[in-house]
């Protein structure tokens, strides 16, 4: 019944007995290469494993009509490809597919998008009743019949695997609501288990599921499942197996009209399902507090806040205590050590080492290079990201989508926009990568746009405080709000000059529920990898492109052609443009440098804000160009550089006639 149609990369040693598959080649170097290409294992090779997986000693396998026995540890170096079957995860959205797809799999997953979209789905290897799997975690759906771009990769992927085994998760909480898709599989003549997923959460709200009168019902296997404990687990592989061997029983056949389905679900589940009276529990009282907007509004301004304060201690904490007195005191002395012993050029030490081995200080390839992902941004993209995967887990993000849903709507957005609005006050790259929430390109280019330039990253708050702290607050205060309005009114002219609406907020708000960590650590460590894997070479790609530019002598060139305008337009001797200039490579170090050149506070302030807003930051610049593409990217930056500078020039006419 189950198409075997995807190949899954192994090692001989961990291959039960009797699976079969060809070799693929080693992870063992050239020497175990050689030795076994001369035992004529080589790739394409048809090898079939005769020991058990779990057997002591050599491993025997036949090949090419022979015996053979291997060592261990040289069974282990030998990649197989094998045939594995194709599981499909389906439901709908917030049911806790994904933690099910973690419960199963674990964390070896493969994140991608689907081709010709932005929307992503999770696939992983997994052994299951003795069998392979290829498991993909379907992006959740409301029916068979899309109706946006996560439900339209939906359905092409249950589309693309036609006969392949569908694990229906269906939130135990929720049973009518989720049984409108399962009776569209039915109807679609889909084989498929149902897993009644949270099952203890329905058990402590006082829902109490038939789940063998529901499975009878439908004409479906049932199992009831706890994603995040691992109950049911072993009764879903007994169901699978017994599926194989059996095939499933024959479904119930359901109303093709829909008015008349929702009938027979109403009916269905008013007769498998007994919901006793619970008094409200802390987390259902919590959930009213926060939804409702009188009370909500504040809790959000405490929560947020908090999430901020937390995010901030976290990542500055890893920096000043861990990554910072590493990079100085452990990698730079023997990366300068190693520039030298590799060339004694000095074009090419400026290159690798910058003006001044000091990070931040130059575009020194191997200095500023790891420095500015490692040390600056990753922190942050840890402590973000596990805040926000907290956040995601308990429930709590669509019922702030909900709260911000009005204000965000007249910027062109609907509610879940705030995110990357939220995670920019702390750092632009992970705000940047979080626009992917948003449903279609419009909406994130406006919100990359929103995010880069309606309020400076913490590193740049701090410092534009620490610069005008002596000053009268007045000068402060004309700093951030210019900032806020050049950032809302980028977004306003995005909003009109890109075609179209933002769509109505429609979505489905959970219960809220304690997160897994497993889970939550998954999700860090996949976006941490999207992050190391793509968003890296970006930025030592930048540094190597800025470093070549500033050994050319480009830079300097640069900043004496600017010096005349920082002068007439904004007031500035032309002393700052250096510093300025310096700003798309660390904005906060270049407000820092501002302090020794003897400006007056609201040449300070001026200067601020142009830094703030002219350009994103490498590292920013560099992902918002890989997210939006070039053209986008282009117009996202004109427009904060136009603005960037009438408002500078506006702030210090309006500080000089005052």
């Amino acid at each position: 019944m189950n198409e075997f149609n995807c190949l899954d990369t192994t090692d001989l040693l961990s291959m039960e007995a009797g699976e079969a598959g060809e070799v693929h080649g080693s992870g063992g170097g050239p020497e175990v290469e050689a030795k076994l290409n001369a035992m004529g294992i080589a790739p394409g090779l048809r090898v079939s494993k005769i020991s058990a997986r779990t057997a002591s000693g050599p491993v025997r396998v036949s090949a090419a009509g022979a015996e053979l026995a291997i060592g261990r540890s040289l069974a282990k170096a030998i990649q197989v490809k094998v045939r594995s079957s194709v599981l499909l995860l389906a439901g709908n959205p917030n049911v806790g597919k994904s933690v099910v797809f973690s419960r199963l799999t674990g964390l070896d997953v493969v994140s991608a998008n689907y081709p010709g979209t932005t929307v992503e789905f999770m696939s992983a290897g997994a052994r299951l009743s003795g069998e392979r799997y290829m498991v993909i975690d379907v992006p959740g759906t409301y029916s068979l019949k899309p109706a946006n771009k996560a439900e339209e990769v939906a359905a092409s992927l249950l589309a693309e695997h036609p006969s392949s085994l569908i694990i229906n998760v269906v939130d135990a909480t929720n049973l009518e609501r989720n049984l409108f898709f399962t009776t569209e599989l039915m109807a679609a003549g889909r084989e498929f288990i149902i897993l009644l997923n949270k099952s203890d959460i329905a058990r402590r709200s006082g829902i109490d599921i038939d789940h063998a009168a529901l499975g009878k019902a439908l004409g479906v296997k049932v199992i009831p499942f706890v994603a995040t404990t691992g109950e049911g687990a072993k009764e879903l592989e007994r169901a699978m197996t017994s599926c194989f061997m059996s095939g499933l029983p024959p479904k119930t056949q359901v109303p093709s009209d829909p008015g008349e389905r929702w009938k027979f679900i109403g009916l269905l589940a008013q007769s498998v399902q007994k919901i006793s009276h619970r008094h409200p529990g802390f987390l259902e009282k919590l959930a009213e507090l926060t939804a409702n907007p009188s009370t909500g509004i504040p809790f959000a301004a405490v929560a947020l806040s908090a999430a901020f304060w937390l995010v901030r201690t976290a990542g500055e904490g890893m920096i000043n205590l861990i990554l910072d007195p590493l990079f100085n005191n452990y990698y730079l002395p023997v990366a300068v050590k190693a520039a030298h012993a590799l060339t004694v050029s000095p074009f090419a030490l400026h290159v690798l080492l910058g003006s001044t081995p000091e990070p931040m200080s130059s575009f020194g390839l191997l200095t500023t290079g790891p420095y500015i992902p490692v040390v600056v941004v990753m922190p942050y993209i840890i402590a973000f990201y596990l805040v926000l995967g907290l956040l995601e887990d308990i429930g709590y993000l669509p019922r702030l989508a909900v709260l911000m849903d009005g204000l965000m709507h007249r910027l062109g957005l609907h509610g879940y926009g705030v995110i990357p609005l939220m995670l920019g006050l702390g750092c632009k790259v992970p705000a940047v990568l979080a626009a992917r929430v948003l449903e279609n390109r419009r909406e994130r280019v406006i919100a990359t746009a929103l995010t880069l330039s309606i309020a400076p990253c913490m590193p740049q708050t701090a410092m534009i405080f620490s610069i005008l702290a002596r000053f009268p607050i007045g000068y402060t205060l004309a700093a951030f709000g210019t900032i806020a309005v050049s950032g809302i009114a980028g977004g306003l002219i995005l909003a009109k000059l890109m075609k179209g609406e933002a769509p109505e907020l429609f979505l489905e708000i959970p219960p809220y529920q304690l997160p897994a960590p497993r889970m939550v650590f998954m999700k860090l460590w996949l976006r941490l990898r999207e992050f190391l894997y793509e968003a890296v070479p970006m930025i030592f790609l930048g540094v190597l492109v800025v470093g070549l530019a500033d050994a050319a002598g480009l830079l300097n060139l640069l900043s004496r052609l600017a010096a005349p305008v920082m002068e007439t337009v904004f007031g500035l001797p032309g002393s700052t443009a250096p510093v300025i200039t310096l700003g798309f490579l660390r904005k906060d170090i270049s407000i820092t440098l501002l302090a020794p050149l003897g400006l007056g506070p609201a040449q300070l302030a001026v200067a601020s804000v142009f830094l703030a807003l002219y350009l994103p930051c490498l590292a920013a610049c560099l992902v918002t160009l890989r997210e939006l593409g070039t053209i986008d990217s282009l117009k996202v930056i004109a427009v904060n550089f136009v603005l960037a500078s009438i408002a500078a020039a506006t702030l210090n006419l309006l500080l000089t006639i005052i």
